[in-house]
C-alpha cells in the first residue's frame, strides 16, 4: 500500500505495508531499567461466599483470562514521556500528540568514551557528533540508534550498568532546531546517577523557562541492524494514558525513491 503524504510543503512516498516495528516487549521477560522488578502479569482471583477461591485463567476452569497487569512506564520497555516527567504537574503524554505520523531521520552514533567527574568511564552522544548527522532540513522526529547495535536489546537488564547518554547541549540544539520528537535506544537521555540534575531532559523541553506540551522522548527503543540510516514517516503509537509516560509502540515506513 503506497501513501503519497504532503506536510509544510514537502511530499513523500511511503510503503505502508512494510512497517519497521521500532518497541521492545511490555513482558514479565522484557528489558528493565531504574532496578524496577520484572513486570507483574497474574489472574484476578476472587473467593465465593463459600470460600472457595476462584482464578480467572481459562487453564484453571474459567471461561476467559482476566488478569492484572502491574508495570512502570519508565522502567519496563519503550515509553513515551512528556515534560510531565520532571515537572509538578502531570501534563499526561495521552493527551499530549493532536497528530501521529511525523517526518523523521533515523541516525547511527557510535558514543564517545569520556571521564566523568566520578572517574567512571562514560559513553556520550556529543552535540557535535549529533551537528554532522542531522539533516540540513531538520525533521521532525530523531531516531538515535547506538552503535554497536544491541540485539539483545529485548532483554536488557540496565539498572547499574551506567548507559550511554545525551549531552545537555545536545538536546538543546535539537530543540533551536526544531526536533519536536527524540527517540533513542537507552533508558535515559541523562546519565543513570547525575544527582538528579536530568540536565539533557530540562534541555530538551527547557524546562522549568517553558512548559512544552508539543515535545516528547522515547526511550528503551530498538532499530534493527537492517534498517538503514535516512528518511522516514514516523507513526508514533500510545495509549490515552493519563500519567507523564505511557508504554508506546513507534513505527518506521521507508520513505520511496
Amino acid at each position: 500500500m503506497i501513501a503519497e503524504i504532503t506536510h509544510r510543503g514537502r511530499t513523500i512516498k511511503v510503503d505502508l505495508s512494510k512497517p519497521q516495528d521500532l518497541s521492545l516487549p511490555l513482558s514479565e521477560n522484557g528489558p528493565r531499567a531504574w532496578y524496577v522488578g520484572p513486570m507483574l502479569i497474574e489472574p484476578v482471583r476472587s473467593r465465593d461466599e463459600a470460600g472457595v477461591e476462584k482464578i480467572y485463567a481459562v487453564k484453571d476452569g474459567a471461561p476467559v483470562n482476566f488478569r492484572n497487569l502491574s508495570f512502570n512506564p519508565h522502567g519496563h520497555g519503550t515509553h513515551t514521556e512528556s515534560v510531565g516527567h520532571i515537572s509538578p504537574e502531570t501534563h499526561p503524554v495521552g493527551n499530549l500528540l493532536k497528530r501521529y505520523f511525523f517526518f523523521a531521520q533515523v541516525v547511527s552514533v557510535r558514543p564517545e568514551t569520556r571521564r566523568a567527574p566520578d572517574q567512571r568511564e562514560d559513553r556520550v552522544i556529543t552535540l557535535e557528533q549529533l551537528r554532522h548527522s542531522v539533516n540540513e532540513r531538520p525533521p521532525e522526529a530523531l531516531v538515535l540508534r547506538t552503535l554497536p547495535n544491541d540485539e539483545a536489546a529485548g532483554a536488557r537488564q540496565w539498572s547499574g550498568s551506567n548507559p550511554c547518554y545525551l549531552q545537555s547541549t545536545a538536546c538543546a540544539w535539537l530543540r533551536s532546531i526544531g526536533v519536536k520528537h527524540l527517540l533513542l535506544d537507552l533508558p535515559s537521555v541523562d546519565r543513570e546517577e547525575d544527582g538528579g540534575v536530568l540536565a539533557a531532559h530540562h534541555a530538551f523541553w527547557d524546562f522549568p523557562a517553558t512548559i512544552d506540551l508539543e515535545r516528547t522522548i522515547t526511550e528503551m527503543i530498538h532499530v534493527p541492524s537492517e534498517v538503514p540510516d535516512g528518511d522516514y514517516l514516523l507513526e508514533l503509537q500510545l495509549p490515552h494514558l493519563i500519567n507523564d509516560a505511557a508504554p508506546s509502540r513507534p513505527v518506521l515506513y521507508a520513505v520511496l525513491p
